[in-house]
């Protein structure tokens, strides 16, 4: 006589056989508890045997930039060390909170100005600093951290950047952006009618917003300066267009307060404590 068909409860679920045979088994701990065949740790976990600290404070010092390995400074925590490794904290080494920071670049023309990896962004190295930089600061990968562009720019244009870490920064040149005066320089081809120099200083409409006034004068003969309230990537090349003139060339020298002064193409410097924009 034949078996009746297998049958299973509604609602069950079949698992298939090494599937359920895996789910019984028990855990192997042994490899996640066991140290690597090499004997290697994480430096957080080093520093913290050497310094008598927690783990939180050993990964404070790395990260603050105050622990070699073998001669060398290393910042992350995570860093694998193996025992014949030298490791020591560096002499003024002390735990500090970490602090946010503002940085002001010269963009060269060319380069995309936005927090994407091949553009400006990539310029802020140790090896960029301004000479001369009064802050003090040593520079440590974190201030890379949560860095953000402020300040818009075309891709042909040169001049000033500042990327943050600061909220109140970010609020006062994003959200307040409407308050901060911009100033540049525009290298022109051509030449003004009489009366178009009052006409742009009362401002133009552009992409729904409405015109507001702006300050336009000749620097020299092919050159015009501009200052005027957070203008967005494009106008002023429209205002441009709009008078007749061609523009070659368009630069930033100053945001808010803060002008690009000793700032040479390609460097940055960070924004002092007490400077505002």
């Amino acid at each position: 006589m034949s078996k009746p068909p297998h049958t299973r409860a509604a609602g069950t679920l079949t698992l298939p056989r090494r599937a359920a045979a895996s789910r019984n088994a028990p855990r192997n701990t042994a490899r996640q508890d066991s140290k690597p065949a090499d004997g290697s740790e994480r430096l957080a976990k080093r520093v913290a045997a050497l310094q008598q600290c927690s783990r939180g404070d050993a990964e404070r010092y790395i990260e603050g930039g105050w622990v070699a390995v073998d001669g060398k400074t290393v910042e992350e925590p995570g860093f694998r060390v193996a025992p014949q490794q030298a490791v020591a904290l560096l002499p003024g080494a002390r735990l500090e909170p970490a602090q946010p920071v503002t940085i002001l670049l010269h963009k060269p023309a060319g380069l995309y100005a936005n927090d994407e990896p091949g553009s400006a962004r990539d310029l802020i190295l140790p090896e960029n600093l301004m000479p001369g930089d009064r802050s003090g600061l040593r520079f440590l990968k974190r201030m890379l951290n949560g860095l953000k562009l402020a300040t818009p720019l075309e891709r042909a244009a040169s001049g000033l950047l500042v990327y943050t870490q600061e909220y109140p920064v970010m609020r006062k040149l994003v959200e307040d952006a409407r308050h901060v005066e911009h100033e540049y320089i525009a290298e022109v081809a051509g030449a003004l009618g009489e009366g178009d120099l009052a006409r742009l200083q009362r401002g133009l409409a552009w992409q729904g917003r409405p015109a507001t006034p702006m300050k336009v004068s000749w620097q020299n003969e092919t050159h015009l300066r501009f200052a005027l309230k957070t203008p967005a990537p494009g106008f002023i090349e429209y205002v441009c267009d709009t008078a007749g003139l061609r523009l070659l060339a368009l630069r930033r020298i100053r945001i808010g307060r803060l002008p690009m002064a000793g700032l040479a193409p390609g460097l940055w410097r960070y924004r002092l404590g007490y400077e505002r924009f």
